[in-house]
């Protein structure tokens, strides 16, 4: 029997949270790690803990340049990776008649949308030259329908929803999967800061592990956990009355956390 096959996984946000707790399962199966995030003392730590083969990129996702850099160099050491996971990703309230909202705004929209793109865009060509490997956006239950005082991350994680079901659709007979995941609530920092209840909440640990048997699974869309699946699909066909006499009610995430 031919010995099984080492994967090679390349993961932004890698420092805390989800993205951590992917990390260090990962690792513990095996796996050859790619840690990308923006705090370099935890993504040192994080990658000495995990006692097997792996690279630390401290870059700022919004950054192209230094995404393509991190690829390549990934990719030189260790080849082209099995599955890259799309992890990092900000939260914070927001007011559209606050006008210093508007860069709060834009700085989510940027690290959680265009961050992604950023992330895929150097991996596309080599995995599709390979014939093989996943590509995993984290997006949210938030982006199924506008939570009130949270217009930017709503707006972000409906955009990489669609986004991803637009590369899907490209990618088609490529060999690549594309999966999007739409966690409900995950016990992280970001998470910490909500003043309110959050029903089916997640450790990371236990969301990780959904998170890796969806995409195992091989999966195209999946919301996590099932509990919350079914939340978001009664949501999805309430109607606006509803929704709006509902969620007008709802309380707001706090505003203009840095970005």
């Amino acid at each position: 029997m031919a010995p099984r096959k080492e994967l090679r996984v390349f993961i932004t946000g890698a420092s805390s949270g989800l993205g951590k707790a992917l990390a260090l399962q990962y690792a513990a199966e095996g796996a050859i790690i790619g840690l990308a995030a923006r705090q370099p003392g935890k993504l040192q730590a994080l990658a000495e803990s995990l006692n097997r083969p792996c690279a630390g990129y401290p870059l700022d996702v919004r950054d192209a340049p230094a995404m393509r850099w991190a690829a390549q160099d990934f990719i030189r050491r260790f080849g082209v990776p099995d599955i890259v996971i799309a992890c990092a990703g900000v939260s914070c309230g927001n007011l559209t008649e606050r006008e210093e909202d508007l860069e709060v705004f834009q700085g989510v929209l940027d690290i959680n949308v265009t961050g992604m793109v950023k992330t895929f865009q150097p991996f596309v060509d080599p995995m599709r030259r390979a014939g093989r490997g996943a590509l995993v956006g984290i997006a949210s239950v938030a982006g199924l329908r506008g939570l009130p005082g949270s217009g930017a991350y709503s707006a972000s994680k409906a955009a990489v929803i669609s986004y991803l079901e637009s590369l899907r659709v490209e990618l088609r007979g490529s060999g690549l999967q594309v999966t999007a995941i739409c966690p409900g609530y995950i016990d992280t920092p970001m998470t910490a800061a909500n003043p309110y209840s959050m029903p089916f909440l997640l450790s990371a640990e236990r969301a990780a592990a959904k998170v890796r048997r969806v995409i195992a699974a091989r999966r195209p869309f999946a919301v996590i956990p099932w509990q919350m699946g079914i939340i978001s699909f009664l949501l999805r066909h309430l109607p606006r009355w509803a929704y709006d006499l509902i969620f007008s009610r709802a309380p707001h995430k706090p505003r203009n956390l840095p970005v």
